[in-house]
């Protein structure tokens, strides 16, 4: 904006006179319209005066004409006025007067209403306590305003009406975000209080994404709730407590998370956290990852709510283990027993060796084992058993056709059978009866012995018992008697 003068672009402050209601300004050649734009006019005093104009001037026993002249009389120096850009750009161009010597321009009606409020309210209540009848309405005019910013209070004298007016007569401009009450129209009488609460940029950047807004004279935690942002058990990068500076603020916050975590062979732990990454997770709680360990996630893998986190542990250990050691088995044929029997004659003695082994292992459990040497602590002795050589005769065989049926249903047919259920050869003679009728003569165990040979004892078995219930259940099946 520009003020205007006819050499500096300045209106300058002149003396004015009594005997005319115009001679606010001095400048060369005045238009017709001067008196119209830079007079006092009735309204304009109604308008310093309110609503209760009426009753205002009859306390102070005057009337609008008379104060306006009163105003003209003790009037001496008047505030500059300034002149909008546009009709100072008219000026010097010379379209000013020369292309609008009629009508003045809108934004110059508009500038020196502003111009004749600013000056005129102090100079009615000038006037009015000057002429002594008016000292109350005076006073009256004259308001004690509160002025809260931020929380700061001061006590402001003004005979402003509105709020507006009154904080632009101070200085203070209201910004897009700023917090006004009441609103800047509103008027304000004495003992009012305007509050003003500075707007604040917060940028906020939760779990790696970035939100911002703007808050009042608040903490920072009470930012938080405003911005919406849950920060329940989360981290936050500055003190909740702090207040949130005018210049604004930048925080970051971390989420509270809950998520499982499985390491190795420990049983699963349920974690509340509010790491960002699983690398900050392992830094939180302060673990390693062994060179032969497996994570299964990637370190930068983003934490969530409910995410699990497994950690497969592999160990390497040396173990020295003492193993028995068997003794060697020394055989010495005797032809005085039976082929294939055979008799111990010392039992020998177990020996003792200690070995050294390599065990690896996954999430506990072993997974491979490597032998790295071995010492002998205990020599073993040997065990010493008679094998028989001696050949029985084959003794005949009577009803081999009835025995062979018999050997298919007993033992599918197989004369060397031994299941390890105690009976045994192809007619499951136990060892008892094998022994009772002779059968040790041509072998230790009846599956040792040949075909010929389990006919002819359990063909004394047969004749003994007076048919074949020995094999009961076979012996039905064949119809045998």
């Amino acid at each position: 904006m520009n003020s205007f003068n006819e050499d500096t672009d300045w209106f300058t402050p002149v003396q004015t006179s009594p005997a005319t209601a115009t001679g606010l300004l001095e400048r060369p050649e005045p238009s017709e319209w001067d008196t119209t734009v830079f007079s006092i006019t009735p309204n304009d005093v109604l308008e310093v005066l309110g609503p209760d104009a009426d009753d205002l001037l009859a306390s102070a026993n005057v009337d609008v004409d008379e104060l306006i002249r009163l105003i003209n009389a003790e009037t001496t120096f008047l505030p500059p006025i300034i002149i909008p850009d546009e009709v100072s750009q008219d000026r010097v161009a010379g379209t000013l007067l020369t292309e609008r010597p009629d009508a003045p321009p809108a934004a110059m009606v508009e500038a020196s209403r502003k111009w004749k409020k600013r000056f005129l309210k102090a100079a009615v209540a000038a006037v009015l306590v000057t002429i002594g009848g008016g000292a109350a309405t005076a006073f009256a005019m004259d308001k004690a305003v509160t002025v809260d910013i931020d929380g700061e209070t001061k006590t402001v004298h003004t005979y402003e009406s509105t709020v507006g007016e009154i904080l632009q007569d101070e200085g203070i401009a209201v910004g897009e975000h700023d917090a006004l009450s009441p609103a800047p129209s509103a008027k304000v009488g004495d003992g009012g209080k305007i509050s003003l609460d500075r707007g604040r940029l917060v940028k906020a950047t939760v779990d790696g994404e970035s939100r911002e807004g703007w808050v009042h004279s608040v903490t920072v935690d009470e930012a938080l709730d405003q911005l919406k942002i849950d920060d329940n058990g989360a981290w936050v990068s500055e003190n909740r407590d702090m207040a949130v500076p005018l210049s604004g603020l930048s925080l970051q916050v971390k989420s509270q998370k809950t998520i499982t975590l499985f390491d190795g062979a420990n049983e699963p732990k349920q974690i509340k956290t509010t790491a960002l990454t699983v690398d900050e997770l392992l830094k939180e709680q302060k673990l390693t990852i062994g060179a032969e360990d497996k994570l299964e996630a990637a370190l930068d893998l983003k934490i969530t709510n409910g995410v699990e986190v497994h950690i497969s542990r592999t160990g390497v250990s040396v173990v020295n283990v003492t193993e028995s050691v068997a003794p060697p088995v020394e055989e010495t044929k005797d032809d005085t027993l039976a082929k294939g029997e055979k008799v111990v004659v010392e039992p020998g003695e177990a020996g003792e060796v200690i070995k050294t082994y390599r065990v690896s292992t996954t999430n506990g459990k072993e997974t491979g084992r490597e032998e790295l040497g071995s010492k002998v602590t205990k020599e073993a002795k040997p065990k010493k058993v008679k094998i028989g050589t001696k050949v029985t005769a084959t003794p005949p065989v009577s009803d081999g056709g009835d025995w062979d049926r018999l050997v298919q249903c007993e033992a599918t047919g197989n004369w060397a059978i031994n299941t390890g259920n105690g009976y045994y050869g192809g007619l499951q003679f136990d060892k008892q009866t094998w022994d009772a009728y002779g059968g040790s003569a041509y072998a230790a165990y009846p599956h040792q012995a040949s075909r010929e040979q389990q006919i002819a004892i359990a063909t004394k078995v047969r004749d003994a018992r007076g048919g074949y219930s020995a094999w009961p259940a076979c012996q039905a099946k064949l119809g045998l008697p």
